[in-house]
């Protein structure tokens, strides 16, 4: 006996709703779950540190508000020219210096009102590495530490040379730390 076409469109429908129906539960679950993958996936798991994406950096998930508007305000001036007192005298400038790019990254995350020079940064704060922000100073440079990246106007990443990272190039993000013999350190309250 054969069975009519419009009782096997109807079986056709009835199983393709059914199919659409428990693939869409599915995919629910696991998203309301857990996102959809494994949370032990190290792939997916929240950075501890702050990464570099073409030159700038980009915050972990994990940092407080201003250590991310600190990175973001930071992220603005990355590509300006090193000038000799640049941030100083005007907070938006066309190039910075080295506690010129420290202080407009500050000023961004609201942890400091106007511009400090390195001498400045050596007493600012408290004493010691802080927890997402990190001053290094003396009399002569100043660089910050935010989230384990490294901004700085001096000493660059071994590669940077290929990135237009030449030493005294301006403001940029550095993964590798440099020697800090004779630096004051200092951090932000809380920070």
């Amino acid at each position: 006996m054969v069975e009519p076409l419009r009782h096997i469109c109807a079986r056709a429908v009835a199983l393709t709703v059914c199919i659409v129906a428990c693939l869409s539960a599915t995919a629910a679950a696991q998203t309301a779950d857990s996102g959809g993958v494994s949370p032990d996936d190290p792939r997916y798991a929240p950075a501890k540190n702050a990464k570099i994406v073409n030159g700038y950096a980009i915050p972990p998930k994990s940092a407080p508000r201003r250590v991310k508007r600190a990175i973001n305000a930071a992220n603005e001036i990355v590509e300006k020219p090193y000038k000799y007192g640049g941030g100083h005298a005007s907070v938006s400038d066309r190039g910075y210096d080295c506690s010129g790019t420290v202080s407009y990254a500050l000023i961004g995350a609201k942890l400091l009102r106007s511009p400090l020079d390195s001498s400045g940064f050596m007493s600012w704060g408290r004493k010691g590495k802080g927890k997402w922000i990190s001053v290094y100073a003396h009399g002569g440079h100043a660089y910050v530490v935010i989230a384990g990246l490294r901004l700085d106007t001096g000493s660059r990443d071994p590669n940077g040379d290929r990135y237009g990272q030449a030493a005294g190039s301006g403001p940029r993000w550095n993964k590798t730390m440099r020697d800090s013999s004779g630096y004051r350190v200092r951090h932000p309250a809380n920070f």
